[in-house]
């Protein structure tokens, strides 16, 4: 029974949760008396299941390589964007276009190639447009981040040749939850002098649950060893090297936060969420632009399980977006972005039924989205658009029974997708500009268990993409990037065929795999440099060209229990991609990096240690300058309180060698490293 303070307490946060200035009202939940919180029910929200698969089973046993960050680890990762809270994990980077908005790179391929997703339906911002604008997700009230590295375009749309990844949070809550349990966090320092404060809380009845999140963070200019301007490009055209050990216009404020209810049911549930998301940035590669921006976002989800031997599951979620960014210059507003728009899916599974090799087992599934983007004033390089697209994807699964043993799983599955793009008349087009494309896309895998230990999958794709809007209508100057951007609108789809294989092992806690990935595409569409400046605006010329290409590459992850309480962990991965109509490298690819740490947990202590390299880019594409290497060491200790509730502070430092740090998948490598040696004090609960 949840007794009347624990009434009052909920109401004061579902009150609190807009605007989220009242944040501090969340961190509350974690001081009241403890006789208050021994008569409360406390449960621990179920897992969730990996979004690589809509069948739910464990990572282990996915044909796809797929990442998760959960709980604790993830906590102790979050950076202020989702790019760099997932940069490092194989085969991942990012775009760090400064410390407020960075995309996650997978695997060398980025904006519409990666998709971004939000509980498994689209994040519709402009995020992929340019990389100076944040991805509408804060780190901070994430609950688990799935990266799936390589083609998933059967399950998640025809753009996802690169991978996806899927923040979920518990916006919608989907199981029974009897009582109130919930989180906080928060941190001072680092070499952005940040505060931040985040609060989560889950209220139930067994029947009824209700979700209120809200969090506030607020960052200064960033600290950084030297000048920002690396020695390169000071030598390559003379860039004066000035601000030394500051990065000018870098500081940013951000809050948000959500309300949501769901109607929790034996075998499902329906509910529905609001969140709302604001930030305002200094770009960085402007120093006197600010980006000010907001989402609002509305989500449906409904799910019923056990339905019957034929269809036994049906799955819908959609949400709708309302996005807008405003680039303000001077205290003008320059240019303002919009993006409003819906997405959603539905989703039937069929009970296993024997074929008599094995039970196959699977989903059928319809997916849409609906948007219009519109961009008004100076840096409009591309005219207002709706995207529509219409798709059917099926996925199975079928564990094979061979020589009376069931050792080997096969997958395989097929998307249909029609996609539009009507632009609207502008300043560089008098008329409307259309746009039609059919894609296709299939994959076929498997997984083969030698024994309990050792286990082999692979997976075999044929990939599909229409071009976004900018590729076919861009034109225009690109400030943020410093180039004029010229689409094509005669494109056709991109195609990709690609090969991906991976050797895992497991013996108690200790685990590793291996992987390596071959992706050609016939038709890749890449921005180049022309080596042509614009007579107007006397930016360099980049045009989007459709040529043959190639990615490849090796992803490598350990996990090693040395003694009970501490464990080693290996990673590394390598890319290397090709033009392959004239052999140079592409742009922006990130060099071989290997990385190893240490974990030491006994009791209420624990520590960590970890060292990531990044070796120099030499093999770079025209007009693009190397990059050299850099060693990141990091470090963090934490203690649990001897407390009732589940209270820990922690102190992280990063840069340890206080090195230049900066990522060569950046298109601001040259003008914006990454922060200087610095200590980060924080405290988190979960109760």
């Amino acid at each position: 029974m949840i007794n009347k303070q624990y009434v009052q307490m909920r109401s004061a946060l579902v009150r609190a949760a807009f605007p989220p200035k009242s944040i501090f009202l969340a961190l509350s939940c974690l001081f009241i008396n403890n006789a208050i919180a021994d008569e409360a029910t406390q449960i621990e929200l179920s897992s969730i299941s990996v979004t690589g698969n809509p069948l739910g089973v464990g990572s282990d046993e996915l044909v796809v390589p797929v990442s998760i960050l959960n709980g604790r680890e993830l906590s102790l990762r979050r950076e202020s964007t989702l790019g760099d809270t997932l940069n490092g994990i194989p085969g991942v980077s990012a775009t760090h276009f400064g410390p407020n908005a960075s995309r996650p790179v997978i695997r060398g391929l980025d904006a519409e190639r990666v998709r971004i997703m939000q509980n498994g339906v689209g994040v519709l911002d402009a995020s992929s447009l340019s990389f100076d604008h944040a991805v509408t997700i804060d780190p901070l009230v994430i609950e688990q981040i799935d990266v799936v590295r390589g083609p998933a375009a059967l399950l998640y749309g025809g753009s996802a040749v690169g991978g996806v990844v899927n923040a979920i949070d518990h916006r919608i809550p989907k199981e029974k939850l009897e009582g109130i349990t919930g989180r906080a966090e928060g941190r001072l320092g680092g070499a952005d002098s940040q505060s931040n404060l985040a609060g989560v809380v889950d209220v139930g009845n067994g029947q009824f649950a209700i979700h209120a999140d809200m969090y506030s963070r607020k960052t200064s200019d960033l600290d950084i060893p030297g000048f920002a301007v690396s020695n390169r490009k000071n030598q390559a055209d003379g860039t004066l090297q000035e601000n030394k050990g500051k990065l000018i216009n870098s500081s940013a404020t951000a809050d948000g936060g959500a309300l949501g209810a769901s109607l929790t049911f034996d075998n499902g549930y329906l509910g529905a969420s609001y969140s709302g998301f604001n930030s305002n940035y200094g770009t960085v590669a402007e120093p006197t632009v600010r980006a000010d921006m907001k989402s609002d976002r509305w989500d449906l989800a409904t799910e019923f399980r056990e339905l019957g031997s034929i269809v036994s599951r049906v799955k819908a979620r959609m949400a709708y977006t309302d996005y807008q960014h405003q680039e303000v210059e001077d205290g003008e507003i320059a240019t303002t972005f919009k993006n409003k728009g819906i997405e959603g899916s539905i989703e039937a599974g069929h009970a296993a039924f024997n074929t008599g090799l094995g039970n196959l087992e699977g989903v059928l599934g319809f997916q849409f989205q609906n948007t219009n983007f519109e961009a008004l004033g100076d840096e409009a390089f591309v005219p207002p658009v709706n995207t529509q697209s219409k798709a059917l994807y099926v996925y199975e699964e079928m564990p094979l029974n061979l020589f009376g043993q069931q050792k080997f799983k096969l997958s395989f599955g097929g998307r249909a997708e029609h996609t539009t793009l009507d632009a609207s008349p502008w300043a560089k087009s008098p008329t409307a500009q259309n746009s039609s494309f059919n894609a296709y896309s299939y994959a076929l895998g498997g997984l083969y268990t030698f024994n309990p230990n050792w286990s082999f999958a692979t997976n075999l794709s044929h990939n599909e993409r229409a071009p976004s809007y900018f590729e076919l209508y861009a034109d225009g100057e690109h400030l943020a990037t410093g180039q004029y951007e010229i689409g094509n609108p005669n494109f056709g789809k991109e195609r990709s065929n690609g090969l991906d294989a991976q050797i895992r092992w497991k013996v108690g806690r200790n685990s590793f795999n291996v992987g390596a990935y071959y992706t050609r595409f016939s038709s890749f569409l890449g921005l180049l440099d022309t080596g042509v400046d614009d007579v107007d605006s006397g930016l360099p010329i980049a045009q989007f060209s459709a040529f043959a290409a190639t990615f490849k590459g090796l992803e490598a992850e350990g996990k090693f229990n040395i003694v009970d309480n501490l464990d080693l962990t290996l990673r590394g991965d390598y890319v290397r991609a090709s033009n392959q109509d004239n052999s140079e490298a592409l742009p922006r690819i990130t060099p071989l990096r290997l990385g190893a740490g240490l974990r030491y947990q006994k009791n209420s202590v624990g520590a960590r240690l970890d060292v990531l390299h990044a070796f120099s880019q030499t093999r770079t594409a025209v007009n693009e300058l190397p990059t050299d290497s850099y060693t990141n060491v990091s470090a963090l200790v934490s203690y649990k309180l001897p407390t009732k509730l589940n209270v820990e502070l922690f102190a992280k430092a990063n840069n340890l060698l206080n090195q230049e740090i900066r990522e060569h998948a950046s298109f601001l490598k040259d003008i914006s490293p990454a922060g200087e040696r610095s200590l980060i004090l924080g405290l988190r609960s979960d109760f």
